[in-house]
């Protein structure tokens, strides 16, 4: 900044109501989140970029459509992992993380179950589309109301993905449960 020109009074500073810092400190924060999905996106536009196209496309969304996680592999799913991670560990679960009890376990390997990366992931995805501005303003009721409630009662039920986990903060647990194709079940 330079300095003010002899003679002119000093402008006063900035002053901005409390009321309107949670909007600020929410608004930032669907910036920085949309800033690390365009970096995600440019990432894959790279690496996109150094293969050769197929001689028939496929039938995909372009590259701003997200693609659920269960279809990814490799470097992409380890990109968008930690994307949905940054997203459980500094929004989801803060917010709405709740009490560990038996009737409400978490794991905080959560990335090592499927059944809950998959769960999370679309819960992400909704909360993308669901709090970007062009949703409304009912936007994040909409996501409360149609995602979050039931992603939650899934994840966190007695018998949900975490059964085997996490029941008290005291006394840390993890165990994937097996799935009925791993136990010769499967038809």
């Amino acid at each position: 900044m330079s300095d003010p020109m002899p003679g002119t009074p000093e402008p006063e500073p900035i002053r901005i109501p409390d009321e309107d810092l949670d909007d600020l400190v929410s608004a930032l924060n669907r910036t920085m989140a949309e800033v690390r999905h365009h970096g995600v996106i440019l990432d894959r536009l790279g690496a996109e970029a150094d293969h050769e196209p197929d001689p028939e496309p496929a039938d995909e969304p372009d590259a701003d459509t997200p693609l659920f996680i269960l279809a990814m592999g490799g470097a992409r799913y380890a990109a968008e992992l930690a994307e949905l991670s940054f997203w459980v560990t500094h929004i989801l679960l803060p917010v709405y993380g709740r009490e560990i009890s038996s009737t409400r376990p978490w794991c905080a390997k959560w990335h090592e179950h499927p059944e809950a990366v998959a769960r999370l992931h679309g819960l992400w995805l909704a909360w993308q589309q669901l709090t970007a501005a062009e949703a409304g303003q009912a936007g994040p009721a909409t996501w409360h109301r149609d995602h979050l409630d039931h992603a939650l009662l899934q994840l966190r039920s007695p018998d949900g993905p975490f059964a085997a986990c996490t029941t008290s903060p005291s006394r840390p647990a993890h165990r994937v449960l097996a799935t009925p194709d791993q136990l010769g079940l499967a038809a």
